[in-house]
């Protein structure tokens, strides 16, 4: 028995990341519109007016977006990041999505796109990541993985990196 035919959910998103993105496919369900329809079912969270775009860039960018110029050569490991003015999923140039841990580097950014989109307010950035992380991992999970086994996120760290500190 793989680990595809433990839930039917698995086969249906399997199934989805396997459909083409050309534009000439635009009518047909995306991987985005498969993510959306899960977290809308397992988080209560909404629909998106628009799905995002999914931008790729280079690692030193991701990391200057996320702490600053000039920190190049300090924090590594970004794969991914939400633009909430653009609307936009920012990957590294090395992401191709063909991976269950690749897709939900997705599936934790497109957490950040719908609490955009309704409005959600927070007591501090890192308090949205709570949910960001819970969902991945509820995803990964779904295909017998977990964030530890694919990125080596162990339950401290997201307590850490959730938790507000001013």
């Amino acid at each position: 028995m793989t680990v595809f035919q433990t839930s039917a959910a698995a086969a249906v998103l399997v199934a989805a990341m396997s459909m083409p993105a050309a534009a000439e496919q635009r009518t047909a369900p995306s991987i985005l519109d498969f993510i959306s329809l899960w977290l809308q079912s397992e988080y209560q969270l909404g629909r998106p007016s628009a799905p995002p775009d999914i931008v790729a860039m280079s690692s030193a960018d991701l990391i200057a977006r996320r702490y600053g110029d000039g920190a190049d050569a300090g924090p590594t490991g970004i794969m991914a990041l939400y633009d909430a003015e653009a609307g936009a999923i920012l990957v590294s140039e090395g992401w191709t999505g063909g991976t269950v841990a690749e897709i939900s580097i997705i599936v934790h950014e497109m957490v950040h796109h719908l609490q955009r989109e309704a409005g959600t307010v927070f007591a501090c950035p890192a308090e949205r990541e709570r949910l960001a992380y819970r969902a991945q991992d509820d995803w990964l999970k779904l295909f017998g993985q977990d964030l530890h086994g694919a990125f080596g996120i162990d339950p401290a760290l997201i307590l850490v990196a959730t938790v507000c500190t001013h």
